[in-house]
């Protein structure tokens, strides 16, 4: 267990865990696009145009959003495990997520809704997690115990994918 429930990545470790992240996803950020996807999504993922949450005044839709796929998350990595919390050219952390977010606890870091930046959740061994690209306004999910564990809620919220496993779903 860590000693802080929520702790900043020391400078060597954000280095390394980004580095495998643009190695592994082959992260290709940018505002164009023609460019996007900026990852390259796994086989088992989902993406969700965040679209549905523009004509959200009280934030409902997107507090349930936030609320399932942090819960999802959790039940990923167990009651002892950590989750890695990115921000493109930010701070980034690790952080315990049964240990996080709830009364008396300190909030999780970032969002899974991508504002203003790139918000990624990871595992430690990176089979499961988010990546919520701000540009494209979209939020990919991965990792099959993940998606068993939300997607059906998360389509509930933010309507049809647009794509799975990185190709486009037809909307039809």
């Amino acid at each position: 267990m860590m000693e802080d429930p929520v702790a900043a990545l020391p400078e060597a470790e954000y280095r390394r865990v980004w580095d495998r992240f643009y190695e592994d996803f082959n992260f290709r950020p940018s505002m164009s696009s023609f460019k996007w996807p900026a990852i390259k999504e796994p086989v088992a993922s989902v993406t969700w145009s965040l679209s549905a949450l523009d004509d959200d005044p009280g934030y409902e839709r997107l507090d349930r959003l936030v609320e399932v796929v942090e819960e999802g998350l959790a039940s990923c990595v167990g009651p002892q495990g950590t989750l890695l919390a990115l921000d493109w050219q930010h701070t980034s952390y690790r952080f315990a997520p049964q240990e996080a977010g709830g009364p008396g606890q300190p909030a999780w870091p970032l969002s899974p809704y991508p504002d203003g930046d790139y918000y990624i959740y990871l595992s430690e061994d990176f089979r499961h997690g988010s990546f919520g690209h701000p540009w494209e306004e979209s939020l990919c999910l991965f990792g099959e115990e993940l998606l068993d564990a939300v997607s059906a809620e998360v389509d509930k919220v933010l309507g049809s994918p647009i794509r799975r496993s990185g190709k486009a779903v037809d909307p039809a």
